[in-house]
């Protein structure tokens, strides 16, 4: 990797964790290559030298060098292109504010989500409440603004968006409905949708049920 100039993204298509750095760079402006990496497949040896400690994607190849994880990838980009639109506030508590919910939605809604479509009776059952939970804790923090950090797309807007194509599996293996919920998230994920940087990020909520569908074939889930 040596020798590269500029960004490069290496990351999976319907990932959402590369989806948000998607968005990030869209929010950006910052122009980028991207490099599909065939996860169904298997990890190439790009992938495994970029990031040889958790093998995952997404990784942000700047100048040849490797930065892993999502949340630290949206972060450097805020650091490391200064004079591009922030997604980040510059009050420090706001940040930190931003920060928490992020991390929050990396730490709940991807394995509670997973849990619903994987799991069976009472174990989904537990996912199920668990996932009610975290939307209506989300909705709580949304509150009345249209964006998480207020009238801004901003940080926790980006980190969460993606799970927007998400809600429509998680409903039906869930067996609720986010509109009754939590209706202030549902209308958020609707007016992150009108965003170009999110709608040309995004995959259809279908074609994510769809690949769920694979996802519970191999690994012989009924």
């Amino acid at each position: 990797m040596a020798g590269e100039k500029g960004l490069v993204l290496l990351d999976f298509w319907v990932s959402p964790f590369g989806q948000r750095v998607r968005i990030a760079l869209a929010e950006k402006g910052l122009p980028y290559e991207y490099a599909e990496e065939d996860l169904m497949a298997g990890k190439s040896d790009r992938l495994l030298r970029a990031n040889p400690v958790h093998k995952k994607i997404p990784v942000l190849l700047h100048d040849g060098r490797a930065v892993n994880e999502s949340l630290i990838i949206l972060q450097y980009l805020e650091e490391a292109f200064p004079d591009a639109p922030a997604l980040l506030p510059s009050d420090p508590y706001a940040r930190a504010q931003a920060r928490f919910w992020a991390d929050y939605v990396d730490k709940k809604v991807y394995d509670c989500g997973s849990r619903l479509w994987k799991l069976k009776g009472e174990p989904q059952a537990q996912a199920r409440a668990e996932m009610l939970d975290i939307l209506k804790t989300l909705d709580g923090a949304l509150g009345d603004k249209p964006f998480f950090g207020g009238d801004k797309f901003g940080f926790v807007d980006a980190a969460f968006a993606p799970f927007t194509a998400w809600f429509h599996s998680y409903e039906r293996y869930g067996e609720f409905s986010l509109p009754e919920v939590a209706p202030k998230i549902a209308a958020w994920a609707k007016r992150c949708g009108e965003r170009e940087s999110v709608a040309k990020s995004l995959y259809s909520p279908d074609k994510v049920y769809d690949f769920i569908g694979l996802l519970k074939k191999k690994y012989g889930i009924e």
